[in-house]
C-alpha cells in the first residue's frame, strides 16, 4: 500500500477543515439524534399501521408523510457520522440505549397516538437544536445546515399534531 493510500484509509488524516476533536464532538452529538429519529420513525409508522377512527385517513396520511421523512432523515444523518469519520451505531439496541424518544407498548386511541408524536417531536426538537448549535460553534457548517433542515420538519410537523387536537 502506498503511503498517499496509507493517508487517505486513516480517518485521523481526514483534511477538511474540521479537526478531528471537532468531527467527533459533531458526530458523538449526532448519535442521539439518529437515535431518536430512529425510535419516532418505527413509532410513527406503528401508529400508520394501528390508527383507527373518525380521523383515520388524515392521520394515516399524515403519519406516512412523516415516516417517509423520517426514513430518508435517518440515513441522512448516520451518513454524516460516517463522513466526520465516525461508526454509526450497528444495531438497534445501540440506538436504543442512546434515544430520548420510547418506543410504543401499548395500543392507543388517535388522539393518543397524536398527544405522543407531539411530545415526541418537541423533544427531539430539543436535541437537533443541541447538536446544530455544537455543530455551528464547531464551524461544521454541513451538519449544522442538515440540523436545521431537520428542526423545520419537527417544528411543522408539532404545529400540524397540534392543530389536529385543536392547540395549534
Amino acid at each position: 500500500m502506498s503511503e498517499r493510500t496509507k493517508r487517505h484509509a486513516s480517518i485521523e488524516t481526514l483534511d477538511t477543515g474540521l479537526g478531528a476533536r471537532d468531527r467527533g464532538k459533531v458526530a458523538d452529538a449526532l448519535v442521539p439524534v439518529l437515535a431518536d429519529s430512529y425510535i419516532l420513525l418505527i413509532k410513527t409508522h406503528v401508529y400508520h399501521w394501528n390508527v383507527v377512527g373518525q380521523h383515520f385517513l388524515p392521520l394515516h396520511e399524515l403519519t406516512e408523510a412523516h415516516y417517509t421523512n423520517l426514513f430518508a432523515a435517518v440515513d441522512e444523518i448516520a451518513e454524516r457520522i460516517r463522513s466526520l469519520g465516525k461508526r454509526a451505531p450497528l444495531s438497534l439496541s445501540a440506538l436504543r440505549d442512546k434515544a430520548s424518544v420510547e418506543e410504543e407498548t401499548v395500543n392507543r386511541t388517535a388522539e393518543e397516538m397524536v398527544a405522543h408524536l407531539v411530545d415526541d417531536h418537541e423533544q427531539l426538537t430539543k436535541r437537533l437544536r443541541e447538536a446544530a448549535l455544537l455543530a455551528d460553534e464547531s464551524d461544521d457548517l454541513v451538519t449544522a445546515d442538515l440540523l436545521t433542515q431537520r428542526l423545520a420538519f419537527h417544528e411543522k410537523a408539532i404545529w400540524m399534531l397540534r392543530a389536529i387536537l385543536g392547540k395549534a
